[in-house]
């Protein structure tokens, strides 16, 4: 049947994922760091995502696509709310057995404040986290912070190119090893680019390695 449903433009979409929370049919995912149509029954057409978009990426089209199926839509929601729950359950648990404790070794962590010769730098592994994995992945702490020196940081909103800090810091200490912990959106990508070229411009080699989180706060890369 032809009907109306939305249509994504790739190119104009930043990632940002706020669509994904403004459907409350579940019929937008994320693909790649792209949002997207998953299945046209989803779709309402009623457009409660448009509004939300913050890059005008989501638009309306008429198209042949699969009737509006809204028992199809109630029976998603329901497996996502049951995996979401199952999910805190396990954490709650987690936290119950054992008392979580921080890991963050110095102060302060954003990049912009550290000082580039700051003692603690000394046979450091460091982590260059973006600022959103904190909150999109439970156990940053245990699995990521804990033995290593954190800097965070966002290029987005410091508008800023951190890698000419980042490869005094690299070039001046003896840094034993690289993480660089980011979000599977776009925009992460300047953390990343700012890490690897610090690395290149430090003249070392070190181990290093780019873990990659889902905004629904899984390990996509590693």
């Amino acid at each position: 049947m032809i009907r109306r449903v939305i249509q994504i433009d790739e190119e104009k979409c930043n990632g940002c994922g706020i669509c994904v929370t403004a459907c409350h049919e579940g019929a937008i995912g994320m693909v790649d760091g792209k949002a997207r149509l998953m299945r046209d029954d989803y779709c309402d057409g009623l457009g409660d995502c448009l509004p939300n978009c913050p890059t005008g990426a989501i638009s309306f089209i008429e198209r042949e696509a699969a009737a509006y199926d809204e028992a199809a839509v109630k029976a998603n929601m329901e497996r996502k709310e049951t995996h979401k729950a199952a999910g805190r359950e396990a954490f709650q648990e987690e936290v119950s057995r054992e008392t979580v404790q921080s890991q963050l070794q110095q102060w302060p962590c954003q990049i912009k404040l550290v000082p580039v010769n700051a003692p603690y730098f000394e046979d450091a592994k460091l982590l260059i986290a973006a600022d959103c994995t904190a909150y999109a992945y439970a156990n940053v702490h245990e699995e990521f912070m804990k033995g290593k020196i954190t800097l965070i940081g966002c290029p987005k909103l410091d508008q800023i190119d951190y890698s000419e800090k980042l490869t005094q810091i690299i070039a001046e200490n003896n840094i034993k090893s690289v993480t660089v912990l980011r979000m599977e959106v776009p925009c992460c990508g300047g953390l990343e680019n700012a890490a690897v070229k610090a690395l290149k411009n430090s003249g070392k080699f070190l181990p290093w390695q780019v873990i990659t989180i889902s905004i629904d706060g899984r390990i996509l890369e590693q």
